[in-house]
């Protein structure tokens, strides 16, 4: 997984997104164990302890769960339930186009003209084979 780590924010919450973003995007299957937070923080270069915090906000969004429901120490798996996964794809998405319509209309552009630049765009990636 690629991180992205900056200062302008907890690196917690950053964690969080940047998990959320690999679940709900299928990097990480539904039922497959998530690495170790060792291994997660070593391989983002954080504390071990902030990606504590990062897996349990995870948890308590029910986007992961202890492999054995009461030992922590035996790790987490990706929730089976693709229902809940998809609700938070919606949520996100959601989010991403609230942020990406209000810079549009800031730059003055009609619902119907930010449309057609959606469009063109996405017309030139789908002529480039992207």
């Amino acid at each position: 997984m690629t991180w992205n780590i900056n200062c302008d924010r907890p690196i917690w919450i950053q964690l969080v997104e940047q998990l959320q973003a690999a679940l709900i995007s299928g990097e990480f299957k539904p039922g497959e164990a998530v690495p170790s937070v060792r291994d997660l923080a070593a391989d983002a270069q954080v504390n071990i302890n902030t990606m504590q915090r990062a897996l349990q906000e995870l948890e308590s969004r029910g986007l992961i769960l202890p492999k054995d429901n009461r030992w922590r120490a035996s790790g987490r798996v990706v929730t089976e339930d693709t229902a809940r996964l998809d609700e938070i794809r919606h949520e996100y998405a959601g989010t991403i186009l609230e942020d990406f319509t209000q810079r549009m209309r800031s730059l003055g552009l009609s619902d119907d003209e930010i449309v057609s630049e959606v469009t063109e765009y996405l017309s030139k990636l789908n002529s480039n084979g992207e």
